[in-house]
């Protein structure tokens, strides 16, 4: 329904929820394939997500931002690595 009016901006809040893989994935190629029609605003707490959708991603940890920078930027930052993937040693 998002894309029903055409925008020029989507602000989605975490499409992913509630979603199984093969939707997400669904939903990964849905999104990717209006990135030419429409700035996003993703927030989203599925890396998988977060790293095949976006140009530039910050990370919050408890409200403050650990990290920005490009999807391996952010795989390779340490304070990430802890919070959310799962290594505390990067």
């Amino acid at each position: 329904m998002a894309f029903a009016l055409r925008p020029r901006l989507l602000l989605l809040d975490e499409p992913m929820a509630g979603l199984g893989h093969l939707e997400s994935q669904m939903m990964i190629e849905t999104l990717r394939a209006a990135r030419g029609d429409a700035a996003m605003l993703l927030v989203e707490h599925d890396m998988e997500a977060v790293f095949a959708l976006a140009d530039r991603i910050s990370v919050l940890v408890y409200g403050r931002v650990v990290a920005t920078g490009s999807a391996d930027d952010i795989r390779a930052n340490p304070a990430v690595r802890e919070a959310y993937l799962g290594e505390e040693d990067a």
